[in-house]
């Protein structure tokens, strides 16, 4: 009975240390495993949690056909409600949107809080409908220095002014992996509805975009 109690022991331990890792093998596969700038996946994250969550951000491997959602559209991404479950983190997208504007992104622990342009993320917010511009009618969409790196070895410039020059104001059908970006949902209207200073419609985000191309407006 002793034996047999240790073992169970040992067992039921073993499984909440797995639990309590957040990700599992599969999401783990996903996540950044490279430097970039002699910054690390996980950026200088203070927590294991917030340490993942950057993993997620810094993915630098590309979607395959099928690891895309095709339920995920900006209409969807836009509709009300406590959306935290609403997708997987494991699963990639293409949405189509109107970009309202390109930006630098914020100085982040996932860049190792870079102060330099070239080193943060690309900001991208987006709009189903142009003529409704209402900060809860947004979507962001991130690119990373990681993928612009590897896109630059592709010979393609996507810093943050090129980004601009090509993709405001045009319809832009946008490809990566979607993520909820958990340091953001309290800013979102979904996840905290009714608050003054929200600033975008929800929390998910394609992050990091993988793929674009201009569009045609939708019918």
């Amino acid at each position: 009975m002793r034996i047999n109690s240790i073992l169970n022991l040992f067992f039921v331990t073993n499984i909440l240390l797995f639990f309590s890792c957040g990700l599992d093998k599969s999401v783990e596969n996903l996540t950044a495993q490279n430097f970039y700038n002699d910054c690390p996946p996980e950026g200088t994250a203070k927590t294991e949690h917030l340490a993942q969550l950057n993993r997620l951000k810094n993915r630098n491997t590309f979607p395959k056909s099928e690891d895309f959602d095709s339920t995920i559209t900006l209409k969807k991404l836009l509709e009300q409600g406590d959306d935290r479950e609403r997708w997987d983190i494991l699963k990639a997208a293409k949405i189509t949107g109107y970009v309202y504007d390109v930006k630098p992104g914020g100085i982040e622990t996932c860049n190792c809080k870079a102060k330099e342009i070239e080193a943060r993320d690309t900001h991208i917010e987006i709009l189903l409908d142009p003529m409704n511009d209402n900060k809860m009618q947004r979507v962001i969409v991130e690119v990373t220095p990681r993928i612009r790196e590897l896109m630059k070895n592709k010979g393609e410039d996507w810093s943050t002014g090129k980004l601009r020059d090509k993709l405001l104001g045009r319809w832009i059908n946008f490809e990566g992996w979607i993520l909820f970006d958990e340091e953001h949902a309290s800013q979102a209207e979904n996840t905290n509805p009714g608050r003054e200073r929200n600033w975008r419609a929800t929390a998910w985000e394609i992050h990091p975009v993988t793929n674009f191309k201009i569009v045609s407006k939708p019918n």
